[in-house]
């Protein structure tokens, strides 16, 4: 039987994965992913803890984190689109000033 801990082994992989895209990666676009895929592995973690806790106050927080992160995608992916097409770069080691 899959316990909690597997779960919890699970979203640890899935946040180291997402912080090795953001530390190790230059490009915008994987660095934005890199921060979704931590967040979903939290996301994972709380909805474990609450299924094996029998209550729904980890799987409602999910949801309104789930809520807000769709605004948050829609957003910053936004202003990496207007960053790119004002300067054609998607590096980060290109960008020296936060003027466009």
């Amino acid at each position: 039987m899959i316990g909690l801990e597997h779960y919890l082994i699970v979203s640890a992989i899935l946040f180291g994965l997402g912080l090795m895209g953001v530390v190790m990666r230059s490009n915008l676009i994987v660095i934005y992913m890199g921060l979704e895929l931590m967040l979903n592995a939290a996301n994972l973690a709380l909805v474990s803890f609450s299924r094996f806790t029998n209550t729904v106050d980890g799987q409602v927080m999910v949801f309104f984190v789930i809520t807000v992160a769709a605004a948050e995608v829609a957003v910053g992916l936004a202003l990496i689109v207007a960053l790119y097409r004002k300067r054609q770069i998607s590096e980060v080691d290109e960008l020296t000033s936060l003027k466009l």
